[in-house]
């Protein structure tokens, strides 16, 4: 019998146990908000916030307020040097690396032994077991797998202590077993400097039998090119002739779909999409002919959620709601509460659901990832069909790009901006632009009435970025590798500005 097959029976029994979210919904997250105020009522946030005389959903309401990092990060940074019992119970002592708020450069985010197994490791999990029920060819045991991760340092200097990219705690902590069957080696995994650690791996991982490969699309990217430098191959399928599957997750996969079907070509070749998060595990591709995603709801994470139309509001009147109660079709923004010591907290992205048995959905945006500066509310969700439909008419394949708004001058014109790296250019720009404008309008009904008659907004512009621009861009920035992605839209100019300034 294959490893493989062996496999498959220890992760058997899970999908009996997934068959619960297409009915119990409301009854699942029910469990899980009474086991979290359950675990979490002797410490401090939980007898400030009365999680013992908490009985149901409503009470939590009353008794706990929403969360942004801002409010948090006092407690976490007690519990970052070395406090008990704050906002989880015991001591935790690691913390994923987030990017910053406003006011810090970088958030901390606590992972806890509860949060690192029921949610993040129960969410790697659930993606093999969905996938070998999908999936009854599949002999991914059988080889390797590439596990793309970030790196970790100290935290305060206290022993056992690690703060770092999520992807790098879950390496360092992962069970010795696993190390088996995945590539490349621990001490290169974890490597901090991403040029030096591309081409480690490539050099680790060439002559290995990879099967599936796991990270973010556009880190992996690059260190598949940087394979096919070192091998002096074409397609990956030459270097690994049994790769079957990528499980990709952190940006939205549009922009990198083409690029990746064209290095690699075998037709038993699948992408799984996760959505997870240095804040937890929330979602996974459990149909790869439908992009949705299933929202996970027997881990350790409850939500709810923000209808758009109210979150430019002030907290107290973001009225949210339970998953019971969203409907298909809108927008929200998600507030989560977990094992790790986050309580209604403001997660930052959007989701709009597909269906509600089970509960299924996609991410639209960030709630700080869009341009509105003239009503057009254009979020990441319309970019990326746009630039999809611009490279289908136009044969170009994108790369990386961010846009944001160019704001009334004397010549009273308004416009969006977009910064654009392609893979292969469109051979007509002005095509290209015409045609993402054009499904800009068709798919935002804001949008399109901005645009009439080009009396607010003009059409749009677009900046040919030189190869490489990104990630200059992410490298002076401190953030090369890891989990670290190019904002896609925003409603100021500062970083699209950076941008500019170094396109030369």
């Amino acid at each position: 019998m294959s490893l493989t097959n062996i496999a498959r029976l220890f992760f058997k029994p899970r999908w009996s146990e997934l068959e619960r979210h297409q009915n119990d919904g409301e009854a699942l997250q029910r469990e899980v908000l009474s086991n979290l105020l359950a675990k979490a009522k002797d410490t401090e946030y939980g007898r400030n916030h009365l999680f013992g005389a908490t009985k149901d959903y409503e009470d939590f309401v009353r008794n706990t307020p929403i969360n942004t990092y801002e409010e948090l990060k006092g407690d976490i940074d007690r519990m970052r040097r070395g406090e008990s019992d704050v906002l989880w119970r015991g001591r935790v002592k690691w913390y994923a690396k987030s990017s910053g708020t406003t006011n810090d450069k970088s958030k901390f985010i606590p992972v806890s032994p509860e949060g690192l197994q029921r949610v993040h490791y129960k969410g790697g999990a659930d993606v093999v077991a969905i996938y070998l029920r999908n999936r009854p060819d599949s002999r991914m045991f059988d080889g390797r797998g590439l596990i793309l991760g970030g790196s970790h340092a100290p935290n305060y200097n206290l022993p056992g202590s690690l703060v770092g990219d999520l992807s790098a705690i879950l390496i360092e902590n992962i069970n010795p077993l696993a190390n088996l069957v995945r590539v490349p080696s621990k001490k290169t995994a974890l490597l901090s400097d991403f040029e030096t650690k591309r081409d480690r791996i490539a050099r680790e991982a060439m002559s290995k039998n990879v099967t599936n490969i796991s990270g973010v699309p556009s880190w992996m990217l690059s260190v598949l090119n940087r394979m096919m430098e070192v091998t002096g191959k074409t397609h990956l399928e030459e270097v690994w002739p049994n790769i079957e599957v990528f499980f990709h997750g952190g940006v939205a996969f549009t922009p990198y779909r083409e690029q990746y079907q064209k290095l690699i070509t075998s037709p038993r070749m699948q992408y799984m999409e996760t959505y997870n998060a240095s804040e937890g595990f929330f979602g996974i591709q459990d149909d790869p002919n439908d992009k949705s995603m299933l929202l996970m709801l027997d881990y350790d994470v409850f939500y709810e959620f923000v209808p758009m139309e109210n979150i430019e509001l002030a907290p107290e009147h973001y009225n949210p709601i339970p998953l019971w109660a969203v409907e298909k079709g809108k927008n929200y923004a998600m507030i989560i509460s977990t094992s790790c010591g986050l309580w209604r907290y403001m997660l930052g992205d959007t989701v709009q659901f597909t269906s509600t048995n089970p509960y299924k959905f996609i991410i639209t945006g960030r709630t700080k990832s869009f341009i509105n500066a003239f009503g057009e509310e254009l979020i990441v969700d319309n970019a990326e069909r746009g630039l999809a439909h611009a490279c289908e008419m136009t044969g170009a394949v994108v790369s990386e790009y961010t846009a944001a708004p160019v704001f009334m001058g004397s010549d009273a014109k308004c416009r969006h901006q977009w910064v654009i790296e392609f893979a292969k250019a469109p051979d007509d720009i002005d095509k290209f632009a015409t045609a993402l404008d054009k499904k800009l309008q068709e798919v935002n009904s804001d949008y399109e009435a901005k645009r009439y008659k080009d009396i607010t907004l003009q059409p749009l512009e677009i900046i040919v970025a030189r190869e490489g621009l990104f990630n200059d861009w992410l490298k002076h920035k401190g953030k090369l590798g890891g989990q670290h992605k190019v904002p896609r839209l925003s409603n100021k100019r500062d970083i699209i500005d950076e941008i500019i300034k170094m396109n030369s």
